[in-house]
């Protein structure tokens, strides 16, 4: 059964620029009572919530952190819960990529990505479920993962992993809660492939899979977020991709994935977001 995000609380990671603010943003146009913003970048963050607070309906409560510090969400955890309440939807959007061969990866590359973006997801999520649990209340949790989380990707290898933790540990999550009576909270795993928001500029989608215009992606996945779906994949050559992975000896899916679909070859030309401006932004 679906829920509405009117009267709710949500929290945001990410949420300062680019797809995590325009979650949002959706959430304020469909009447939140409250919406928490969660970015490390506090000067964009603040801009966003006077953005949010210009739409109205809603109290923003924007904080600035670090998502991949395990204090920091702790001490902000215990800050949202004093001031807006626990969550009833939780959007783990906050996300970071390196798109370079693993050996050119320093070791503080490795541990910022999968800092960033799988275990930031766990700690945050941990910080606030028990609470959520207790409360019995219809309850909503996406995380944000990645197409490069079921397939291999060239120059993605770290990344490629983070998304594939995710995925793995956002639908264990969503299993373990049903199974134990706690079904009031859904999780929903977003598996989308590139997204129009320059995280990755210079990649190339591959065959019959246009990079994703950033609102499409967010009006999807809330619907499927507030409907309580396990799981989304963006667009349908994503769930093709997977099938034929599974299907085709490990030869056949090389060629097939590196001379038709172009896939190993989608990021020969990634630039990324410059390095001062590259933020808590998922896709």
């Amino acid at each position: 059964m679906g829920i509405s995000a009117a009267g709710r609380t949500v929290l945001v990671t990410g949420a300062a620029m680019g797809m995590g603010k325009l979650y949002a943003e959706r959430a304020v146009r469909d009447g939140a009572a409250r919406v928490v913003l969660w970015d490390r970048d506090a000067e964009a963050l603040e801009a966003a919530a006077a953005d949010l607070r210009a739409l109205g309906g809603s109290t923003v409560h924007p904080c600035a952190l670090d998502v991949s510090s395990l204090a920091d969400v702790t001490a902000a955890a215990g800050r949202v819960q004093a001031e807006a309440g626990v969550p009833d939807i939780l959007i783990n959007n906050a996300g970071i990529v390196r798109g370079k061969y693993f050996w050119e990866h320093s070791p503080a590359d490795i541990d910022a990505v999968m800092q960033v973006n799988t275990l930031a997801p766990m700690h945050v999520t941990r910080a606030f479920l028990p609470q959520m649990i207790a409360r019995r209340t219809p309850a909503r949790i996406l995380n944000v993962a990645s197409a490069s989380g079921t397939l291999s990707v060239p120059k993605m290898s770290v990344y490629t992993a983070s998304k594939w933790a995710v995925i793995g540990w956002s639908d264990s999550l969503r299993l373990e809660l049903n199974e134990s009576g706690n079904g009031h909270i859904q999780v929903t795993t977003l598996i989308p492939s590139y997204i129009k928001t320059g995280m990755f500029a210079g990649a190339r989608g591959p065959l019959m899979t246009p990079l994703m215009e950033p609102q499409y992606v967010v009006d999807r996945a809330w619907a499927a977020l507030l409907e309580g779906r396990a799981r989304l994949q963006l667009p349908w050559t994503v769930p093709l991709g997977s099938a034929l992975r599974g299907l085709l000896p490990q030869p056949l899916w090389d060629v097939v994935a590196g001379r038709v679909f172009k896939v190993y070859q989608s990021m020969d030309h990634f630039t990324g977001r410059p390095a001062a401006a590259a933020g808590e932004e998922n896709r």
